[in-house]
C-alpha cells in the first residue's frame, strides 16, 4: 500500500467535518482579502485596473504549478469580459513564446511566494522591453514584488491542507482577485449583455442572451386577426398558427388584445357563432420588445405562468414567440 491510500473506509462524520473545517478556513481567507481590498491593496488595485483598462495590447498571465492553473482560468475570464487574455507557461516563454509577448501588453505574474524561479524570464524579458508587470503574490518583498511596475500583494492565510502544505486558500484567493480584477475591468469598459454574447455564441449561455428578434415568428406566421372577426374565424386562425394565442388589432394595425387557447375554453360555453372576438379578447395582454433576450423572455413566461409572448414595436405586434420557440434554441 502506497503512502497515498487510504488506511480504513472513509468516516462520513468526519469526511463532513473535514469539509466544513475546509470551507470555513479558506472564507476566511476570503475575508482577509476583502480586508486587504479595504486598505493597504486597495491602491494597487486600482492602478492595476487602470493599467490594464488602458493598455493597447493583450494581457499575457503567467505562472506555474498551482499559479498557472489558476492563472489559465483568470486568462479565460478576462478573455470572455473584454479584455483581451492569454496564458504564457513560463517554461514555454524561455522556449520561445516569449515571441508572443509585445511591448503594448501587460504580463500578470503569478506566484504566491514571488521566488518561482521559473518566471525569471518571462519578468526579465518584461524589464527588458519595458513591458509593465503586474505582481500578483502573498511574497512582500520578494523578487517578483521588486520588479514590478504594481504589485497585488495577498494576506499570507492559512491553507485548508492540515499539513500546510497543498495549495487551497492560496488558490482560492488567486482567483478570487483575478475574477475581481476581469469584473472591475467589466465595468469601467461598460460591457454589456450583448458584448458577452459576441463571446459566448453557442451552449445555453449563447443561447438565453438571444434577441427575441433573432427567433420570433414574423409575418405570415403571426396568428392575426382584425377587430370584427368573428370567434369561429379566430379559432381558426389559432388552430391554423399552433401558437396558442391570435392576436387582435385594430384598423391601423395596433395591437388591441390577444385570444389564447384558454379563452376559447373558457368561453365554451357559449355559442360563439355569432360572437366578435373583442367579446372574448384580453385587452392587455403581455408583452414585450424585440431587444428581450431568451433569457429574460422565459423568467417573464414562467413568472406570468403564460406559454407566449407577443412582441411588439410603437404598439404594433410584429412578432410572437412561443415557449418552445425557446426550447428550440435550447435556452430552456
Amino acid at each position: 500500500m502506497h503512502a497515498g491510500s487510504l488506511k480504513k473506509p472513509a468516516d462520513a462524520e468526519a469526511a463532513i467535518a473535514s469539509a466544513l473545517r475546509t470551507v470555513v478556513i479558506e472564507q476566511s481567507g476570503l475575508s482577509a482579502l476583502a480586508e486587504a481590498l479595504d486598505n493597504g491593496l486597495a491602491g494597487p488595485f486600482a492602478r492595476a485596473v487602470s493599467l490594464l483598462s488602458n493598455i493597447q495590447g493583450r494581457v499575457i498571465v503567467t505562472g506555474v504549478g498551482k499559479s498557472g492553473h489558476i492563472g489559465s482560468k483568470i486568462a479565460a475570464t478576462l478573455a470572455s469580459t473584454g479584455t483581451p487574455a492569454f496564458f504564457v507557461h513560463p517554461a514555454e516563454a524561455n522556449h520561445g513564446d516569449l515571441g508572443m509577448i509585445t511591448r503594448s501588453d501587460v504580463v500578470l505574474a503569478m506566484s504566491w511566494s514571488g521566488e518561482s524561479a521559473e518566471l525569471k524570464g518571462i519578468v526579465a524579458y518584461s524589464r527588458r522591453f519595458a513591458i509593465p508587470l503586474i505582481a500578483l503574490t502573498s511574497g512582500e518583498g520578494s523578487s517578483l514584488s521588486r520588479d514590478a511596475d504594481v504589485v497585488l500583494t495577498l494576506p499570507k492565510v492559512a491553507e485548508a491542507c492540515p499539513h500546510g502544505l497543498a495549495p487551497t486558500t492560496s488558490a482560492l484567493l488567486q482567483l478570487a482577485i483575478g475574477d475581481a480584477l476581469a469584473i472591475a475591468l467589466l465595468e469601467a469598459r461598460g460591457f454589456t449583455p450583448d458584448d458577452f454574447r459576441g463571446f459566448h455564441p453557442a451552449g445555453k449561455l449563447g443561447a438565453t442572451l438571444t434577441h427575441l428578434s433573432e427567433i420570433m415568428r414574423t409575418g405570415e406566421d403571426i396568428p392575426f386577426v382584425a377587430v370584427g372577426t368573428k370567434m369561429p374565424d379566430a379559432v381558426m386562425e389559432l388552430s391554423n398558427k399552433k401558437v396558442g394565442c391570435v392576436v387582435i388589432v385594430d384598423a391601423e394595425g395596433r395591437l388591441a388584445g390577444i385570444i389564447t387557447d384558454g379563452d376559447v375554453a373558457r368561453n365554451l360555453h357559449r355559442n360563439l357563432k355569432d360572437v366578435c372576438v373583442e367579446e372574448v379578447m384580453t385587452r392587455t395582454p403581455k408583452t414585450v420588445e424585440p431587444s428581450m433576450s431568451a433569457g429574460a423572455a422565459i423568467a417573464y413566461l414562467n413568472e406570468n405562468k403564460i406559454g407566449a409572448l407577443v412582441v411588439v414595436d410603437d404598439d404594433k405586434p410584429v412578432g410572437v414567440v412561443h415557449f418552445h420557440d425557446l426550447l428550440r434554441i435550447g435556452a430552456a
